[in-house]
């Protein structure tokens, strides 16, 4: 199983970002997702989650209206476009393999700040 996360960077606050992982090694299509992030000194957090077709959506409160996850099974590729960014949104960012305990790739780094 692998899944690669990329299109962190740097980012002002109120800019956009969008994430993409793309994966192998598991059927993709057949498997529940999700984005989760680990600021600095902070526990890991669910950021969203998607299902196999891609037609239920779950986002905790704080960032709901904010993100949008999403998944092209074709491509085998899960995507987070993130809007509104704030600098409590700086954070390591992973996708995963549901269920938990997930396999989860190496993340990507955004940082939100002026």
């Amino acid at each position: 199983v692998q899944l690669q996360a990329s299109g962190g960077g740097l980012v002002q606050p109120g800019g956009s970002l969008r994430l993409s992982c793309a994966t192998s090694g598991f059927n993709f299509s057949n498997s529940w997702m999700d984005w989760a992030r680990q600021a600095p000194g902070k526990a890991l957090e669910r950021v969203a989650a998607i299902s196999p077709a891609g037609d239920i959506k779950n986002y905790p409160r704080v960032v709901q209206g904010r993100f949008t996850i999403s998944r092209d099974n074709a491509q085998n590729t899960l995507y987070l476009q993130m809007n509104s960014l704030e600098t409590d949104d700086t954070a390591v960012y992973y996708c995963r393999k549901l269920p938990l305990p997930g396999a989860a790739g190496q993340g990507t780094q955004v940082t939100v700040s002026s």
